[in-house]
């Protein structure tokens, strides 16, 4: 995965909600999405995107769970932007 264009956030330690998961990340030598680092950075400012995101994702909606990340998939993809 590409460095991000602010590696003080990529680099800093994480907070809030993604924090756990960044660091298991890390220790598995596992890329970490750079949506992530953003979150973990500043999460009183990106709670409630995260809130919305999740809501958009894992809320009520004609199409499943499964087929909304499809289509992000394939919209990331088509966008060159690693899912």
């Amino acid at each position: 995965m590409h460095p991000m264009y602010l590696p003080g956030v990529e680099q800093s330690e994480p907070r809030g909600a993604y924090a756990d998961a960044i660091r298991g990340m890390r220790a598995a030598g596992a890329p970490v999405p750079q949506i992530m680092h953003l979150f973990a950075f500043k999460p009183e400012r990106t709670q409630f995107l995260s809130q919305f995101t999740h809501g958009v994702m894992r809320g009520p909606s004609p199409l499943s769970a499964g087929m909304r990340e499809l289509i992000a998939a394939f919209t990331s993809k088509r966008n060159e932007c690693l899912f």
